[in-house]
């Protein structure tokens, strides 16, 4: 039985290395369902906001080692807090250079957004340098828990499971028990009803765009702790963060965490009997087919007409 014992042991390791592919996968969905559900803005840029997260959390980690190295223990925290509140003022000012005169311009939105991200990735180039770089991270935060021989499993990856869960029951808390998601709810479903009644739909928009920015930039501080972080990062996570979000349903936050699930687990799992390249492309082929079946996603909103 030994064989047995050694494949679940093999079985639970990709399973959880799915979870952690899950994790970072479903922290950035969350952010892009958010500007692309519910606002209908295709951002190409994203990625990049990922990005500013990473850099953020390394560059306090900098600041830490020199300046404040007894604090190297805790940083990691204040980091989280700093890259989502970088990452979300950002977000706020580029909605209100570009974003807010491309509504309803779908295509524009797209192309400007796509120009947007290859002159941040230019911009972390010229300051950061085109050599990838990682945090000190908390000693806390390396090494593995061994719950039976022969399954180990890496205590960053449970940190970002943990950050995940509790990032996803804020935000569905939030945009589903609160008068601020009422207010994005409405403005989404109809725009000049909302108005009518006095949401300011504008203010709506921009906090909506940013707060989806900022929760990219908690993946990018998430992201530092299973990978080192370049100029070009984030892109490499766009196209599988829209299929993700289009897969579950566009304006569904459920559909999303399912669709995360299911694409990152698919893909762990062929990963460990196909080369990563084929364990891809089998999994976009067969997100591409059920879509083709059910092209409004899985979890598509009931609307009344």
């Amino acid at each position: 039985m030994a064989w047995f014992s050694q494949f679940g042991a093999i079985v639970a390791m990709q399973g959880f290395n799915g979870l952690s592919v899950f994790s970072v996968l479903l922290l950035m969905a969350l952010g892009l369902a958010i500007i692309f559900g519910q606002m209908g803005v295709i951002n190409m840029a994203h990625g990049e906001f990922l990005t500013i997260g990473a850099y953020t959390t390394y560059v306090l980690s900098a600041l830490t080692h020199k300046y404040a190295p007894a604090l190297q223990p805790v940083y990691f925290f204040a980091a989280i807090v700093a890259a989502f509140a970088v990452a979300f003022a950002f977000g706020y000012l580029v909605e209100w250079l570009l974003i807010r005169h491309l509504y309803r311009r779908p295509l524009d939105t797209l192309l400007a957004t796509w120009g947007l991200s290859l002159a941040m990735q230019q911009t972390f180039r010229s300051v950061f340098g085109s050599q990838e770089v990682s945090p000190d991270l908390p000693q806390w935060l390396m090494g593995s828990l061994s719950p039976y021989q022969g399954l180990d499993i890496p205590i960053n990856g449970l940190m970002v499971m943990v950050l995940t869960v509790m990032l996803t029951a804020i935000l569905l808390l939030f945009l589903y028990k609160s008068h601020w998601g009422v207010t994005v709810r409405a403005t989404t479903q109809n725009r000049i009803m909302a108005g009518a009644v006095g949401i300011n739909t504008g203010k709506v928009d921009r906090l909506t765009f940013a707060l989806g920015c900022g929760i990219a930039g908690i993946a990018g501080a998430a992201f530092t702790t299973v990978g080192s972080t370049g100029p070009t990062s984030g892109s490499l996570y766009i196209v599988d963060t829209f299929l993700t979000v289009v897969f579950g349903g566009a304006q569904s936050l459920f559909g999303t965490i399912a669709s995360a699930f299911s694409i990152a687990q698919t893909q762990s799992t062929t990963e460990f009997f196909l080369s990563g390249s084929m364990a891809k492309v089998l999994t976009l082929s067969a997100v591409i087919v059920i879509l083709m079946l059910r092209p409004q996603g899985l979890f598509a909103p009931k609307v009344r007409r």
